[in-house]
């Protein structure tokens, strides 16, 4: 938990608590409600609870599990009322709230399924304001809400009450936002499949919770959540209203408080530690805010934007400046596997040995190219052995018709070269039957997921070919955790972890690359990271990763800050078409892939558009002008 002066709250609007992770987050979450249910059970009334969906609160459900399975927390006091759920909507379907609920929660306590309420997305048309009215009182019979949980959605939203909603509002019919549904887009397996409605608690109901706990997780929320905490109050942000609250709390992880001014830029806010990392962020903020490269700040410059002290502890403001230029002039490099017979002393990697094992891990079959791309050509121009371990099939993320084709393909193979195999014939007619019979969001069958499975894996092997990687050098880990044919993925297990030490194992690399864009909307990046993580910390003590450096790249999801940049390898004109065809390898994820996340453009373009949005903040400091930059920060184990 990372605790607050009052000075360096001084902009925050909502009483707002960071934790290092979602887990300690939600461990907090969890112990606030248990206290509660055991508070209202030893005076002898029920606890009535909110209840949020979606990724943000799951973590919190598990943690009410566990406390029920292990400390005995019992749940027979307990009333609950869901936020939302989409209209049309049939309980048992699998995008259904009723079923989210059961599947994280309800099934697994001793909660009486009477107490449990969630919105009715199979009311006709003609009774939803009556049934809305009715949700309505039967939270002031139940006494009110005690505790009421919410996410926040890019938008702003708070339950699906979207921008434009009141603060008067009450339980209702809602259109969806087209953000909203392009968010859900990826749950229901295509955006035109997503409801245009919802039934929703309005804000005046969430208000009149007793007290109200607002949670976010991750970099992909930052923004939003920096409007909801310290912007004015406004129906375009409904989760702004929270302002009005009198026991309202924002409890967020590092990456979702990113944008709060006391994280962003807390020498606004009073006094810094002014490390050698911080100097760095606030001077490349300055040059931003005055519109200037490092080498024209002028002391003034630093005085009248709250950052005289810096100046009066370590400058003069010269010094300062000279300092974070060569800083930042010393992450450039075009020799990421480290530049033989030369001076590596202010170099971000180490000349020898030469040449290198480089080991990629990829989180799908495509974020190698996308997000490496310009660098992985680079090592595999300049001579390193380059690996790439691809850690999940990617299976999901195909296009139905695509596997059809591909059945069909393999029908038409064995005809035209008379081969027997019976299986094929079967297989085809198995596939057509499966896209036939599938509703949207239902999971495959195993052999169409094997078979979009085998896609991806196709379209990885050619872009690897085409960057010079041999065959051998590409490993295809298919983790368990992502194997389940859903959008909802399994745990971190141990064959996952076990599956990653072995390869390292076997590889023993001088440099790992792993993906550090933890906004990844499904969290596949979280838990392919995290299984890295695990197997490097099991591997402690072997003589090899002594000598190992560990580089953390983005680019799908989001970028790094120039400030935390600690290799930057530029890339050439050239080098960015090469890039960009190598992506285009992935043809089942071009043009209109089936989870683009809340960003319209497609991959190639956010990839280009992201490195050449780094080229020019480098050159906007004063830095060499390049076209494109692919960016690294490294972790130290």
């Amino acid at each position: 938990m990372n605790p607050a002066t009052t000075l360096e709250r001084q902009f925050e609007k909502i009483p707002t608590t960071i934790y290092e992770d979602a887990g300690a987050a939600s461990l907090e979450i969890a112990k606030n409600i248990q206290q509660s249910i055991k508070e209202k059970q030893q005076a002898g009334e029920n606890c009535v609870l909110g209840l949020a969906t979606g990724s943000s609160p799951t973590r919190v459900y598990d943690e009410l599990v566990r406390m029920h399975e292990e400390e005995g927390l019992s749940f027979k006091n307990v009333i609950t009322f869901n936020l939302d759920e989409y209209y049309p909507m049939e309980p048992d379907k699998l995008q259904s709230y009723v079923r989210f609920m059961n599947e994280y929660l309800f099934d697994h306590v001793d909660i009486d399924k009477s107490n449990v309420h969630v919105p009715d997305g199979t009311v006709s048309i003609e009774q939803i304001g009556e049934y809305c009215a009715q949700y309505e009182q039967m939270i002031q019979d139940a006494g009110g809400i005690d505790i009421q949980l919410l996410g926040i959605g890019r938008t702003g939203h708070i339950g699906f009450n979207e921008p434009g909603s009141r603060e008067a509002s009450r339980t209702r019919l809602i259109n969806l936002d087209k953000t909203t549904r392009i968010a859900a887009a990826s749950d229901f397996f295509g955006e035109e499949f997503v409801p245009r409605r919802a039934i929703t608690m309005g804000v005046k109901s969430i208000m009149e919770a007793r007290k109200v706990i607002l949670m976010a997780w991750g970099e992909g929320k930052a923004v939003v959540i920096q409007k909801a905490i310290e912007g004015p109050i406004t129906d375009q942000v409904p989760a702004t209203f929270l302002q009005n609250h009198a026991d309202a709390e924002i409890i967020v992880d590092e990456g979702a408080a990113a944008e709060l001014t006391r994280i962003k830029t807390p020498w606004l806010v009073g006094p810094c530690d002014w490390t050698q990392a911080l100097t760095r962020k606030a001077v490349v903020w300055l040059c931003g805010r005055v519109d200037k490269p490092i080498l024209k700040l002028t002391p003034e410059h630093y005085n009248e934007n709250g950052m005289s002290d810096l100046i009066a502890d370590h400058g003069p403001a010269y010094d300062i400046n000279i300092r974070v230029f060569n800083e930042l002039q010393h992450t450039i490099t075009g020799w990421p596997g480290g530049k033989p017979n030369a001076d590596d002393s202010q170099r971000p990697e180490r000349a020898q040995p030469f040449p290198k094992r480089a080991l990629i891990f990829s989180p799908h079959p495509d974020d190698d190219v996308i997000s490496m791309g310009g660098t992985l050509l680079r090592l595999v121009d300049q001579g390193h052995e380059v690996h790439v371990a691809y850690q999940t099939s990617g299976n999901i993320a195909v296009f139905d018709d695509d596997a059809l084709r591909f059945a069909d393909f393999a029908k038409d193979f064995k005809e035209v070269f008379s081969l027997q195999n019976e299986r094929i014939d079967s297989l085809f007619d198995e596939v057509f039957e499966a896209m036939e019979s599938k509703e949207p969001g239902q999971s495959d069958p195993r052999p169409v997921q094997l078979i979009k499975g085998l896609i991806r894996r196709g379209e990885a092997k050619a872009a690897c070919r085409y960057c010079g990687i041999p065959d051998e050098n590409a490993h295809f880990m298919d983790m368990p955790f992502y194997e389940t044919g859903k959008v909802r993925k399994k745990p971190l297990g141990e064959e996952d972890i076990q599956l990653t030490v072995d390869l390292l194992q076997k590889i023993k690399p001088h440099q790992i690359y792993a993906a550090g864009d933890l906004s990844d909307p499904h969290g596949t990046h979280r838990v392919c990271l995290n299984a890295i993580f695990a197997a490097l910390d099991r591997l402690k003590g072997e003589a090899w990763l002594d000598d190992c450096y560990v580089w953390l790249y983005r680019g799908a999801w989001q970028e790094w800050d120039i400030h935390q940049i600690e290799m930057a390898v530029p890339i050439s004109p050239v080098e960015l078409m090469r890039k960009r065809r190598a992506i285009f390898k992935h043809q089942s994820q071009k043009d209109r892939p089936l989870f683009p996340g809340s960003d319209p453009r497609e991959f190639w373009q956010r990839a280009e558009d992201r490195n050449q949005a780094t080229a020019n903040a480098y050159d906007d400091l004063g830095l060499a002008e390049y076209e494109a930059i692919e960016a690294f920060v490294r972790h130290i184990f």
